[in-house]
């Protein structure tokens, strides 16, 4: 390459003129776009030459370099200043021709041909270009950059000018006939066809690269314009079109579940071809085209499906469609709809083939309810996903049919399910040879939790919870104190500090009582005169404990020392303390001498009371007995009856009509294959008169409570509409029981009679609390 010669000006400063280098420069520029070798001596002489035109110096007055009107001439010297723009003319004149020149032999390929014609020239044309605007380094960080700045349009980095010409002068002659090729490629693709993907990714990059923001030609990175206007909106329109025609066809051959896996496997190798050759751009509109075409066209035909995937138990394919539909937006809402009905349908129908024995086996009714919770619930946590929609579902579909349900119905309560639930505590917490180990048992009492939480009638639970635990405390039949306080503190958690106040109260009692009898015992140790039977006493605080005051009752003679002494020495350790025996929930033990066996009868105060007479006689009237102990006429017959049925006592007369005049006889050909013998079991009638009886306080305790809630809400309103305090209380007592409309009505009654709230006048159905 030849080299030029410098000319000095008088001052020292170079004049070069454009044509002095040009016919090197070009031969350089030539070369680089025919992709000869290059050294790097050749290289830095091209930089120079550009280097040197453009420091070199052009009077204002030779027309070389213009200042515009107003501006100051940048260059120091005077009226010098930096020259590039008849150079960058030259420049871009030779881009066009290059770019015209390389069209004539691609104009008239198709297919395959045009795209490795395409891809072959791009690449080199854009490695040739880069090099060119690293030979024009100078002209661009001075001459362009100022012009620019100066806000001068259609100036660009030359990188830029030879996208640019790329663009006008070859792609868009050719990016249809470009672009289709791509689209029939892709196409093969998904037809199972193995194609050149280089072929694609290099168009795809060149279309990128072409989106230069020409407003802003300082911009960082592409606009994507180009490449969204000539590719993406066809390849989306391309996409709908294939998967539309594809997916109808294949439902019409294919089962449901089938055609979930082909949308599963489509849905993944679009994914891939955006991570192959695609721009990452289209990423989410092709993955909302596909959906749109694949799955939400189809939604009614996966709801049907869902239904029967359901009915089956085919919990992978419902995984497959919960996958599928989550994608598409508020897509779900069917189907957790329909889940929601199939579960409580399921739940209903698991209880109604029960039939009536789930009345009074709680074990089988809370295993039937966990049974299908637990089923579901797996089904929510793998196929679903744990998805909050789907387990709300399940939480409804739980709540609805475990309160009502056939059982309820029998029952005409929908209280039963508490009652059942808390009668299975009874089961699960009371002594009993089939308990089970300690951690199964705490096992069990989370499942019982979790039937729990759905019961709406949490304060039937509570009453039937509290007299069953007062129960076996009482009686000292608890499997576990460990297992009792467990299961406290969960509806502690459940339901707060208020719920469990009563239960926890009633376990410290009994732990003070063992600490009273012992010191009652050491009292009677050191006394002159040590009672002659065993006897231990339970003292319970009266606010705390669900037991009924006794009736009135004559304790046995044989007790009645026993009873004095405890009395005196528990007044002397607590003045101005009332006791008051519960009589009907003591119980003791009598040993006979007079059957063939000596037999150890574990018997209630009553039944001792009743035995005890047969000391002195072998044969008493009802009415004498009654005399004798009296016992209130209805207990007395309870207690007759289970002698009776036990075969301690006989009598001529019918067992259930007996009259006052009715002989009962000590059976002296008693009999039984146990030594120690617990007669003290309640009666049939006995345990559903206590049912009765508790549901009436339940009844009572509510319109307390609704009354107690009314009040709080009036005091802190003041004056408050009709419908927006019944909103109010319901909200305020709906995690103990869903009170009944009319109830509240008849309890804001009650506190207008009693004076705390008043009426408005001249507003209807307002309200105002009187202080």
């Amino acid at each position: 390459m030849a080299s030029v010669s410098r000319s000095q000006n008088p001052h020292g400063l170079k004049q070069i003129g454009l044509d002095q280098i040009w016919d090197d420069l070009k031969s350089g520029i030539e070369h680089v776009y025919m992709h000869q070798n290059m050294t790097k001596t050749d290289y830095m002489q091209l930089y120079t030459h550009v280097y040197d035109y453009c420091t070199s110096v052009h009077q204002s007055s030779q027309g070389q370099s213009r200042v515009p009107a107003g501006k100051k001439p940048k260059h120091p010297t005077g009226g010098a200043q930096f020259v590039g723009l008849e150079l960058y003319k030259r420049l871009k004149d030779f881009l066009k021709i290059y770019n015209v020149n390389l069209l004539k032999d691609g104009q008239d390929l198709l297919g395959e041909d045009v795209l490795k014609f395409y891809t072959k020239r791009w690449e080199e044309y854009r490695f040739s270009s880069k090099v060119l605007n690293g030979v024009c380094s100078y002209l661009n960080r001075h001459w362009v950059k100022r012009e620019c700045d100066e806000g001068r349009k259609g100036i660009y980095e030359i990188y830029s000018l030879a996208l640019i010409t790329w663009r006008d002068n070859l792609f868009k002659p050719l990016n249809k006939q470009v672009t289709n090729a791509v689209l029939k490629l892709i196409e093969r693709e998904r037809n199972r066809e193995t194609i050149n993907t280089s072929l694609v990714s290099g168009v795809i990059n060149c279309y990128v690269e072409l989106g230069l923001n020409e407003d802003d030609p300082g911009a960082k990175g592409p606009t994507l314009s180009v490449y969204k206007e000539h590719f993406e909106n066809y390849f989306l329109d391309d996409t709908e079109r294939f998967y539309t025609r594809e997916s109808s066809e294949f439902l019409r051959e294919n089962p449901v579940t089938e055609y979930m896996k082909k949308a599963e496997s489509r849905l993944l190798e679009e994914q891939r071809r955006i991570q192959i050759y695609l721009h990452q751009s289209t990423q989410d509109v092709l993955a909302r085209k596909c959906e749109k075409v694949l799955i939400e066209k189809h939604l009614e035909i996966f709801h049907y499906e869902f239904k029967k995937l359901l009915d089956d138990d085919k919990n992978e394919d419902l995984g497959r469609m919960y996958q599928l539909v989550s994608r598409i937006y508020d897509g779900l809402g069917e189907l957790k709809s329909l889940l929601e009905s199939h579960i409580y349908s399921q739940g209903q129908a698991a209880i109604e083939k029960c039939g009536e024995a789930a009345l009074n086996e709680p074990k089988l009714y809370v295993q039937t309810i966990l049974d299908v919770h637990k089923k579901y619930n797996a089904l929510v946590m793998t196929a679903f996903n744990n998805d909050a929609g789907f387990v709300a579902s399940l939480d409804k579909a739980c709540g609805r049919f475990i309160n009502n349900n056939s059982i309820t119905k029998m029952a005409s309560s929908s209280s039963k399910s508490p009652e059942l639930l808390a009668r299975y505590c009874d089961l699960l917490l009371k002594k009993s040879s089939r308990n089970p180990e300690e951690a199964e048992l705490e096992d069990t009492l989370c499942q019982v939790m979790v039937v729990f939480k759905y019961i709406e009638d949490k304060d039937v639970f509570q009453k039937f919870y509290s007299k069953m635990l007062a129960k076996r405390l009482v009686q000292h039949v608890s499997a576990s104190d460990d297992a009792e306080a467990s299961m406290i503190s969960k509806l502690k958690q459940a339901c707060g500090f208020e719920y469990t106040s009563k239960l926890q109260r009633m376990f410290q009692d009994i732990g003070v009582s063992k600490d009273l009898n012992e010191q009652f015992k050491r009292h009677l140790t050191s006394s002159a005169e040590p009672l002659d039977i065993d006897f231990s006493i339970q003292v319970l605080s009266s606010g705390s404990w669900p037991f009924q005051q006794s009736c009135t009752f004559t304790l046995p003679s044989e007790l009645e020392r026993s009873f004095q002494r405890f009395t005196t020495f528990y007044s002397s350790q607590h003045s101005g303390r009332k006791l008051n025996w519960l009589y009907q929930m003591s119980k003791g033990e009598i040993v006979t001498n007079c059957f063939k066996n000596r037999y150890t009868l574990q018997a209630s105060t009553f039944q001792m009371a009743v035995l005890l007479q047969y000391n002195t006689s072998q044969t008493f009237t009802v009415q004498q007995l009654q005399e004798s102990t009296q016992i209130r006429s209805d207990i007395l017959m309870q207690v007759l009856q289970i002698l009776l049925k036990s075969k301690l006592l006989c009598t001529d007369d019918d067992d259930s009509h007996l009259r006052p005049s009715s002989q009962i006889s000590l059976y002296m050909g008693y009999k039984n294959k146990k030594l120690r013998v617990n007669i003290n079991v309640p009666m049939k009638t006995e345990v559903k008169l206590e049912q009765e009886t508790t549901h009436k306080h339940i009844e009572e305790d509510r319109k307390l409570l609704i009354q107690a809630a009314i009040v709080r809400i009036m005091k802190m309103r003041k004056v408050l509409k009709h419908q927006q305090l019944l909103a109010e209380v319901l909200n305020q007592l709906s995690s103990r029981f869903k009170p009944r409309v009319p109830v509240i009505k008849k309890c804001i009654d009650i506190l207008i009679e009693k004076e705390y709230l008043e009426r408005v006048e001249g507003q209807k159905d307002t309200y105002s609390y009187l202080a």
